[in-house]
């Protein structure tokens, strides 16, 4: 080979050497880089009201005076703002999906994890049709907005079906999707949840997500994954007791299927005994076609120690059995009734603190009432 053609062949493996080490270069700063989407651009799921104030609120924005003014319920308000239940639902092709969203309180609290007060799960529908856990961020920075890559290995080259849960006991102010900067991510391909079939639940802090350890293992959420339904999850910390105006906008809600209710944690006995029947007749004349779940308080695990605790939480649900049996008797149809028993489970390992579920008793909790809701459902 001459020293001409030698050369030449050099130059052509310098070339070559220097275009692959450019497509390295690229690949890794591609890898490197997220690009972050707007998750409004996307489908929320999950969310009973769109005349609401914020996109991340659960009520609707005309009851705020009704709320503050008329009934001085200032609290009530807050935990609307807590985004308990919402998710985003999207499809990408990315090999990593990551997040980046700013928080409303950045709170902490003694009894309940991080990542179930302020963290969001990521979900992936897997190839049997099943929703499978992913990552969670765990929100430990003191800074009010969070990031997180949940994973960088997931199936790309195809789009998949993806979904986020949202804090439970903190709010949203902004939420970004990351993807890598050459993939696609668009809203979702497939109707999972089914938008035409909403269950809404109503009740107190557990119906919330207390306390849950991270956000996809609240019951409304784990009943939205086995049952293929929206859930729309109007649990208020403190504040589920109750008001005509809440059983006024919950029959504002679209395609409802069934109500849930469970207020009993919030209410005293003479609540029970004396707001139960208006409220739920509420509902019955506005929205008659749709089933009433009532489900019983539950009997904490303490109070096995406790009589005084026992015998108040049982007379609660006696006036509550008093008021749907009133209700049956006026119209048999479209009304259930659910026990305690077994609630939060049978073997005293369903609470935080003798009374806020762990994840043990969210999942006794939701098995008890997919039963119910299944036939009504499908």
């Amino acid at each position: 080979m001459s020293y001409i053609m030698k050369l030449k062949t050099i130059k052509n493996l310098l070339l070559l050497l220097a275009l692959v080490s450019v497509a390295f270069a690229l690949r890794a700063e591609e890898k490197k880089e997220l690009k972050y989407v707007n998750a409004l651009e996307f489908r929320m799921i999950n969310k009973g009201f769109d005349n609401t104030m914020s996109p991340y609120h659960r009520l609707p924005a005309y009851l705020k005076d009704s709320i503050m003014k008329d009934t001085k319920r200032e609290a009530l308000w807050d935990r609307a703002r807590n985004s308990a239940g919402l998710a985003i639902r999207f499809s990408s092709n990315s090999s990593r999906i990551g997040i980046r969203y700013n928080l409303t309180w950045n709170f902490h609290m003694a009894h309940m994890a991080d990542t179930g007060i302020k963290g969001t799960d990521l979900y992936i529908l897997n190839d049997d049709g099943k929703w499978e856990y992913v990552n969670t961020n765990r929100p430990y920075k003191k800074d009010s907005i969070q990031t997180k890559i949940y994973a960088d290995d997931l199936p790309s080259k195809e789009m998949r079906e993806y979904m986020i849960y949202l804090p439970l006991y903190d709010g949203v102010n902004w939420m970004e999707i990351g993807v890598d900067s050459a993939a696609v991510i668009q809203k979702p391909m497939l109707n999972n949840p089914r938008k035409e079939k909403k269950v809404v639940f109503y009740g107190t802090s557990i119906m919330q997500g207390g306390c849950a350890t991270r956000t996809g293992m609240v019951a409304t959420n784990m009943i939205q994954r086995d049952l293929n339904v929206e859930c729309v999850n109007l649990g208020f910390s403190g504040e589920g007791k109750m008001d005509n105006y809440m059983a006024l906008a919950m029959a504002e809600i679209p395609d409802v299927v069934a109500y849930v209710l469970d207020p009993i944690p919030n209410c005293t006995k003479d609540m029970c005994k004396n707001l139960t029947y208006g409220f739920v007749n509420t509902l019955r004349k506005l929205r008659p076609n749709v089933p009433i779940i009532m489900v019983e308080g539950p009997m904490y695990s303490y109070t096995k120690y406790d009589k005084f605790t026992k015998n108040y939480l049982a007379e609660k649900n006696e006036e509550w059995r008093k008021n749907y049996e009133k209700l049956k008797a006026d119209n048999p149809d479209n009304l259930y009734y659910v026990t305690c028993e077994g609630l939060s489970g049978y073997d005293n390992e369903g609470t935080v603190d003798g009374i806020h579920f762990t994840d043990i008793g969210f999942r006794a909790y939701a098995d008890k009432l997919i039963p119910v809701l299944k036939d009504i459902v499908k």
